[in-house]
């Protein structure tokens, strides 16, 4: 799929973590976090860990992601440790990964589209309206 270059690999003992940063070449605006997270898994091989995508960052004009993502042991101790906010964000990215491609297409239908309001003429100061209303001959 992609290339997968390596910018730090540091092993934080003060908090019981692997913090990995690395760049993913050629997918620009492309890579979601959950398809990062299998790619993390697949290049370090990192079966059985919890991993947490923390920053992932396009820069304009490049089509190159750079990501930060911590790697625990345990899911209890990353919940001790990061925002709930984060896992919240994550919880929701897999529940829609889930659904089926008809599910996602009925919802994106279902939404409410925006009715185009009739414009009324504006009074300028001196009390006289921009748009003359349109005379109807009798």
């Amino acid at each position: 799929m992609s290339m997968i270059e390596t910018i730090s690999d540091v092993k934080n003992s003060f908090l019981s973590r692997r913090e990995i940063t690395c760049t993913f070449a050629g997918v620009g605006g492309k890579l979601k976090k959950l398809d990062a997270i299998d790619m993390i898994k697949k290049e370090f091989k990192l079966d059985g860990k919890f991993i947490i995508p923390i920053k992932m960052k396009n820069d304009t004009g490049r089509p190159s992601i750079v990501g930060t993502f911590y790697v625990y042991e345990d899911e209890n101790l990353a919940k001790k440790q990061i925002n709930p906010v984060i896992f919240k964000r994550l919880e929701k990215a897999k529940k829609e990964a889930e659904k089926p491609p008809e599910v996602k297409e009925a919802a994106k239908q279902d939404q409410p589209k925006e009715e185009k309001k009739e414009s009324k003429p504006v009074e300028v100061k001196d009390g006289t309206p921009k748009e003359k209303p349109v005379e109807e001959k009798s």
